[in-house]
């Protein structure tokens, strides 16, 4: 067994509030079935952030033929599955958690804030920008990161952003901030 710690995809409701546990089980499901084109748990996977790389263990349910048929749709379940790999990442990495969705046009997919944060509004939270890969190399990962944090950019929010994109075969999370716009 390896020493690295895991990268906790599982139960995340339990500690992002702006997750409900169908949302959190359907996001781990995809991740699984997105994982499962290319590789059999448990796998490695690079976490990529401030010029460091960490490496974690994540595990997960092998999916079966009916999970497998539910996220059929390569692009929405690649998108799903990404959404459940950054949150952890982000949890992991940076001690933030979802703490809801993103409206249309602010450039984002979720607004998180540090786990212990006292929530007013969703307005003084760091927007997250998702994006996933099915296949590619660390290349097509960090260009779609650059393609990220340009919409982030662009967004109706002046708020400080961060971009994460999930690389499923090649086992990596590209995570980056965008600074205040100003």
């Amino acid at each position: 067994m390896s020493d690295l710690p895991y990268l906790r995809i599982d139960r995340l409701h339990e500690r992002h509030p702006g997750l409900t546990q169908a949302l959190s089980d359907c996001y781990a499901e995809a991740a699984s079935v997105c994982w499962s084109r290319h590789h059999e748990p448990p796998i490695n996977v690079s976490l990529k952030h401030d010029d460091t790389e960490e490496l974690r263990v994540v595990t997960f349910a092998i999916p079966d033929g009916q999970v497998r048929k539910a996220h059929a749709n390569e692009i929405d379940a690649t998108e799903t599955g990404a959404y459940c790999v950054s949150l952890a990442a982000v949890e992991d990495i940076a001690g933030l958690v979802a703490v809801g969705r993103a409206e249309t046009l602010t450039g984002a997919d979720w607004y998180v804030a540090p786990n212990d944060a006292e929530i007013e509004d969703l307005e003084s939270c760091i927007p997250l920008e998702v994006s996933g890969i099915s296949s590619g190399a660390s290349s097509d990962i960090n260009r779609r990161l650059r393609e990220n944090l340009a919409q982030a950019a662009r967004g109706d929010s002046n708020l400080p952003a961060i971009a994460a994109v999930v690389g499923f075969k090649a086992l990596e999370v590209a995570i980056s901030p965008l600074g205040a716009k100003g």
